[in-house]
């Protein structure tokens, strides 16, 4: 892999605490849904953490521009940096690179298992299939603390309605605090629930993605709600 030069054309919320950052497309950039790259900031003097981060592609590979996302963690001298940059500042980039694509076989379903900003790889991936129609079933299991916090869940929402054999289910873990117009399911993603959502799904492979303590829980989960572990493939964020 080598560096590409980029710039950054937009930036938006996506969900509270959450931003997407969108990036021009270099030249002859190719990648695979599901995949990641390493961000550079621009070079500062006395900067004393590393200026390059991963992070997966948001955007389906048809589309003209690299998106990005992530939680805005306070205290965070990098993410501090990249909301601070300009529209049309300079950035490198290097990649793509990561296993987290679909499998070739499309008689078996996926099963994508998402925990927060674990959505990110998850969101190329369904973008691609709306625009590449197929017969493969798709279903997301989307878990967040509160609604507020689900980035991209509108747009999840909406994809439903454009691709025929993709289906979404997302749960609240704060019960508590969920408001009477949350629609969704409610509690903690566990074998019961697995279990539920995937009776009639042809032969699932699963995908986990999400911060390592849930990424962990969810492949003890999936491996009790029946689904092999050769046929659990995963990946973690652990935010910066």
């Amino acid at each position: 892999m080598a560096r590409s030069s980029t710039r950054l054309l937009g930036k938006h919320a996506v969900a509270e605490g959450t931003m997407a950052f969108r990036f021009e497309k270099p030249t002859g950039f190719d990648f695979k849904p599901g995949q990641a790259i390493d961000l550079f900031l621009p070079a500062e003097p006395g900067r004393s953490e590393s200026q390059a981060h991963a992070f997966s592609i948001v955007a389906a590979p048809q589309e003209p521009e690299l998106v990005i996302a992530t939680r805005m963690r306070e205290g965070s001298a990098y993410k501090n940096s990249l909301q601070s940059l300009e529209i049309g500042s300079t950035l490198e980039l290097d990649g793509p690179f990561g296993s987290l694509t679909l499998h070739r076989k499309p008689e078996r379903a996926a099963l994508l298992v998402a925990g927060g900003i674990g959505i990110t790889p998850f969101m190329s991936i369904l973008r691609n299939a709306a625009r590449n129609p197929g017969a493969q079933k798709l279903l997301l299991l989307y878990s967040n603390r509160r609604p507020q916090d689900a980035a991209f869940l509108a747009e999840l929402e909406a994809l439903q309605d454009r691709i025929a054999n993709f289906r979404m289910l997302a749960t609240i873990t704060d019960t508590v605090g969920t408001p009477p117009a949350w629609k969704g399911a409610k509690g903690k993603i566990d074998s019961a629930f697995v279990g539920n959502a995937i009776q009639g799904l042809p032969d699932p492979i699963a995908y986990v993605s999400g911060p390592p303590g849930f990424v962990q829980a969810m492949r003890s989960v999936l491996a009790e709600a029946g689904i092999d572990e050769d046929d659990i493939r995963s990946e973690e964020f652990f935010g910066y």
